[in-house]
């Protein structure tokens, strides 16, 4: 080093590298002899003033001044100089650029051993800067000490340099525990890795990281988690250089606590949601357990299991009681396959007994949820003399375990059964008050089912009593008949169909179709098809007896609507007189081809009112075919009802000899996936055609 440094340059670089603020306010320094004349002038003079030092060291300090400002001052150095004192004050003085320049001064008499006081030691100072760096100090002083928020500095290296009352109180420690200490060395049972990590990012980038989280426990609190959002900043030098890192910190404990409450309850609302959409849309047994198992994995749980009472399982009554013990069929497990959990447990379809003293009959029994909040070998031991099943979790991993009944109408009708593995925790309250909501929503679904299946069942003895067995018309006459049920869900309706003797050789053809299903369309239906048969042996005109059935509907407690068309046909001269309710117009086949829908008065249907019926007279050659059919045969979801008549009329050219033959081709034809809707089909053969060979 061939160059001595400057002792003033050493000065303001080591009060720069110390990280304080000694550096931040550029400080001139003069002197004066004891007559005010300057006879010392550095360079932080210079460059605050403008002024070299031959320009102004043999001046007197007052030339300084601006040429408005009082003159005073020269005197109160002097006078300092006199009495020993220092002085403090605020100037204007000249810049050498020509503008005025506001000033602090601090002056100080330097007394000499044999003459006294013989020169004055003056700092001067911007003004502005000061007192701006004058109010940083005490706002940082007042917030450091008084924040509620936690602050830290730390140096280059990451050790605590200062703390304030607040960071002492969120980690239970006194600052002297912090000062010259790592994160790392100070709390071990926070994520301190991770956070020295972020500082490390501020100091060699200079950007700043915001809401960084910090979690663990401090002295402070030492049985209980906490949470706090982190900040660090970066500390620079005048020259841009990092000497350090700012945190703040808050705790958030409350508000995460709050946001995850928050957003699990969101979690739980949504899965109820989706449950009342998913559960028992299909009246299905099997099809609802499922669903309830697919919707607690994995919101809920790992593994799910459902289990239906055998007997509800069977299509019978759910049984006396629990009292003697309890079968069980696995009709909803979840997930399928991949789980160790799901391959211990008993396979879909599998019907498990189990005692009146076994711990499931004991749940079901209580109709409360039973859990087991810590799953471990004592708490399997009640179980242990039962099955083994329970003993086979532990090993795979099952830490938590709950049993939820189901139960609808004061019905035990099985029970849910949910197994935790991964490490989010055991079951807790809201998880109880999840499972049972769902369970309660699923028991009713599968109650519902339980009742649709017994009222379907009575429907079809009723529907299959009332619908003609045996069907024997008289001389000169072929029929032949379908009934075809729709989906399974809507599969009894008020669909029907008769063939009647008349006095005087002829018959009555008729078809009808009460709206609605189940056992109500089905009894209305057996009250019209009674009513008919009793009202045609009084061999009634058809305009009459349309008039009493309407007034059979009227004695119904609940207003029913039905379809009708009654059709009376004299084999031997062919003649028909036909009469329509609002039902689909007939169709006739005559023998040499000729296919057409009969365009007779609509009428409107039974049960409306109101209406006088008429009837029309046709005669059909011998050998010709009647075809008469309920709207499910030719209605169809996204078809034209029109379009759907001239494919039945297209169907009817060239008709095979066997009516039941062309009763199977129609159904066939029209209806190739399952009904939307009952099909009640009759075809008749009027006469016999003398060109036709007789039937076989």
């Amino acid at each position: 080093m061939t160059e001595q440094t400057p002792i003033e340059d050493l000065i303001s670089g080591a009060a720069q590298d110390a990280g304080g603020w000694l550096g931040s306010l550029p400080v001139a320094q003069l002197a004066t002899g004891a007559d005010g004349t300057i006879v010392r002038w550095n360079r932080a003079a210079q460059e605050l003033l403008g002024y070299a030092p031959p320009q102004i060291v043999g001046h007197h300090i007052a030339d300084l001044l601006h040429p408005g400002a009082d003159r005073s001052l020269g005197r109160a150095l002097w006078e300092t100089a006199v009495t020993g004192r220092g002085v403090m004050g605020t100037v204007t003085a000249w810049h050498q650029d020509g503008h005025p320049l506001e000033l602090e001064i601090w002056a100080c008499p330097v007394p000499s051993r044999r003459h006294g006081t013989s020169a004055v030691l003056v700092f001067a100072a911007d003004a502005h800067a000061a007192r701006r760096i004058r109010g940083s100090s005490a706002v940082w002083d007042g917030l450091f000490a008084r924040s509620p928020v936690g602050i830290a500095i730390l140096d280059t290296q990451l050790r605590f340099l200062q703390v304030n009352p607040a960071l002492e109180a969120m980690n239970g420690l006194p600052e002297s525990a912090h000062i010259g200490r790592r994160l790392v060395q100070v709390l071990p049972d926070v994520n301190a890795e991770d956070m020295e990590d972020a500082m490390r990012q501020v100091l060699a980038t200079g950007e700043p990281v915001l809401d960084r989280r910090r979690s663990g426990r401090t002295p402070a609190e030492p049985t209980r988690d906490r949470v706090w959002a982190c900040s660090y900043v970066r500390v620079e030098d005048p020259g841009g250089r990092p000497i350090g890192v700012i945190a703040s910190l808050l705790d958030i404990t409350e508000q995460q606590r709050d946001h995850i409450e928050a957003e699990a309850g969101r979690r739980r609302l949504a899965l109820l949601s989706e449950a009342s959409v998913r559960i028992g849309a299909s009246l299905e047994l099997e099809r609802t357990a499922q669903e309830l198992a697919d919707l607690a994995v994995p919101q809920l749980a790992d593994a799910a299991t459902v289990d239906v009472l055998d007997t509800l399982a069977r299509g019978d009554e759910p049984g006396p009681g629990l009292a003697g013990g309890v079968g069980l069929r696995r009709l909803g497990k979840a997930p399928l396959t991949g789980s160790a959990v799901i391959g211990i447990l008993a396979p879909l379809g599998r019907t498990l007994v189990f005692p009146s003293a076994a711990p499931y009959t004991q749940a079901l029994a209580a109709r409360r949820p039973f859990v087991i909040a810590h799953l471990d070998d004592q708490a399997v031991a009640s179980a242990a003399r039962h099955t083994s099943k329970p003993a086979q979790l532990l090993p795979v991993g099952v830490h938590s375990f709950m049993m939820t009944p189901l139960i609808a109408r004061d019905l035990v009708l099985g029970v849910a059964t949910f197994y935790r593995t991964s490490p989010v925790g055991p079951f807790g309250p809201d998880d109880v008050t999840l499972a049972g909501e769902l369970a309660a929503r699923a028991a009713i679904s599968i109650d519902n089912a339980r009742l649709y299946h017994r009222e379907h069942e009575t429907a079809v003895i009723l529907q299959r009593s009332m619908l003609p067995q045996h069907i024997t018309p008289p001389p000169g006459i072929e029929v032949a008949h379908r009934y075809l049920p729709a989906s399974d869900v809507n599969e009894i309706g008020g669909d029907w169909y008769d063939v009647l003797h008349l006095p005087g050789g002829k018959a009555a053809l008729l078809i009808g179709d009460v709206m609605g299903h189940g056992i109500a369309a089905a009894a209305v239906m057996g009250r019209l098809s009674a009513s008919v048969r009793a009202l045609a042996r009084l061999d009634l005109a058809p305009e009459a007896l349309m008039h009493q059935l309407e007034a059979t509907l009227d004695d119904l407690a609940e207003p029913m609507i039905a379809t009708f068309l009654y059709a009376v046909v004299d084999p031997e001269t062919g003649r028909c007189r036909i009469t329509r309710a609002g039902h689909p117009p007939p169709a006739t086949v005559t023998p040499d081809g000729t296919v057409r829908l009969l365009d007779l008065p609509p009428g409107t249907p039974l049960g409306v009112g109101g209406t006088a019926y008429s009837s029309t007279e046709l005669t059909l050659p011998p050998g010709s075919l009647l075809v008469l059919y309920t709207d499910g045969l030719v209605e169809a979801r996204g078809s034209d009802i029109d379009e759907r008549l001239a494919e039945l009329t297209r169907l009817l050219v060239d008709p095979p000899r066997s009516l039941d033959h062309l009763c199977d081709s129609l159904i066939t034809q029209l209806v190739p996936a399952s009904a939307d809707d009952d099909i009640a089909l009759l075809v008749a053969r009027v006469g016999t055609d003398p060109h036709m060979p007789p039937p076989l």
